[in-house]
């Protein structure tokens, strides 16, 4: 790309900075503005991607990824959805808002009836079983798995009684219309760590069916259990295609996930823009070294050097302080994020104790890091262009004038 002794003559410029100290002060100011950039942007995007990544298995690790109406179809058709590309599992399902009721308040709640076998093999909940298991849901016992935060909230513990209302099965009596209502015993507890823990509460699906008055056999839903849940939208378009109704979880969580996305977004815009701000500081130092330089370039001209040749000495100038910031800047950012919550748990920093000890989700995904050198490279490129123009627009007879 760049001829053998333009990258010599421009590199040797870069590195003499004996000549004009400010100069060298504003090219060492644009190489440290362009590495903080750099490496606050790899830290914090790889942070963001932490948080992003473990909100999508604490959150959709509770919710139903895709629930089918499938009511009235043959089997044929319901043993069609485990095949379709994408879904790991499907299971009979039933989801019904309703309110637990104890002796220390109540609480609304959704209610998810669930077969425990499934439910076992592919929910986080059975990795975050902190007493009983989900296998204790079994039918006629009338068993519930509430989360952590609601039992504190409604002082529930294992072995106790609670009394749970769903309006779905709701029948007209003396008094009006009154919701169905039965005893459930606290079989177990989990702790996921979402907010879905103080909403959500397990029953087998016999026992929801049995609560909303309904027939076992007339169960009306299958939840689809997909391999990445992101990509739900492939599989919603093959259901809608063999003519069935579906709900996905973007229906309810959507709105938190684009939250989180638009949040990583501007933080990313953000810090891009210093690293713009500190590689741009490359054409005031650049020209400054093109003025300084008139006379050695116009005697280079003389020399048979072509203006091609000349222009890219200059941009071997300004790449060379953008690849030095560039490189400090993704080493400094690697390292901070591979020592990150070693640093916070060595200054005690209170995000520790508020993520119970476990540190900051940190997950680094290589191809944006190559994005973000390329991209700090192609500024650096972009700023030092105007600079290297000037110095072919030199005349050398009006250079070499005084000299």
């Amino acid at each position: 790309m760049f001829h053998s002794v333009s990258a010599f003559i421009g590199l040797r410029y870069a590195k003499s900075s004996k000549g004009n100290q400010f100069i060298a002060f504003i090219n060492a100011f644009s190489a440290i503005g362009i590495a903080l950039g750099l490496m606050s942007l790899i830290t914090v995007l790889s942070v963001m991607n932490g948080f992003e990544g473990d909100l999508k298995d604490r959150i959709l690790g509770i919710a139903p990824h895709i629930v089918v109406d499938t009511q009235g179809e043959n089997e044929q058709i319901i043993s069609s959805l485990s095949k379709l590309p994408g879904v790991t599992a499907t299971s009979d399902f039933i989801e019904s808002e309703g309110v637990v009721q104890s002796s220390r308040s109540l609480e609304g709640v959704m209610i998810q009836g669930v077969e425990p076998q499934t439910t076992h093999e592919h929910s986080i909940i059975a990795k975050n079983m902190l007493v009983g298991q989900i296998a204790d849901l079994t039918p006629g016992s009338y068993g519930i798995i509430v989360g952590r935060a609601l039992s504190t909230r409604l002082g529930l513990r294992v072995g106790e009684q609670t009394r749970i209302l769903s309006a779905q099965g709701s029948v007209f009596g003396p008094f009006g219309q009154m919701p169905s209502q039965r005893l459930f015993t606290v079989v177990g507890v989990f702790d996921v760590g979402s907010e879905l823990d103080a909403k959500v509460i397990l029953m087998n699906i016999n026992d929801s069916a049995k609560l909303m008055r309904n027939k076992v056999s007339r169960i009306a839903q299958t939840r689809l259990f997909l391999q990445d849940p992101f990509e739900y939208k492939t599989v919603v378009d093959k259901v809608t295609e063999v003519g069935l109704k579906s709900d996905d979880w973007r229906t309810r969580q959507g709105p938190l996930f684009d939250a989180v996305k638009m949040e990583k977004n501007m933080m990313a815009l953000m810090l891009l823009l210093i690293i713009a701000v500190a590689a741009f500081n490359i054409v005031s130092a650049l020209v400054m070294v093109v003025t300084e330089k008139k006379g050695d370039i116009a005697i280079l001209l003389t020399q048979g050097l072509s203006r091609g040749r000349i222009m890219q000495v200059f941009l071997v100038n300004g790449l060379y302080n953008g690849i030095k910031g560039t490189l400090f800047g993704a080493a400094g950012g690697l390292l901070l994020v591979s020592q990150l919550n070693n640093l916070l748990s060595l200054f005690n920093v209170p995000i520790m104790a508020a993520t119970g000890g476990a540190g900051l989700p940190i997950v680094m995904h290589w191809h944006q890091v190559v994005m973000l050198i390329l991209f700090s490279l192609l500024l650096c490129f972009a700023a030092s262009i105007y600079p290297a123009y000037r110095a072919v627009k030199v005349d050398p007879a009006s250079a070499l004038k005084y000299e």
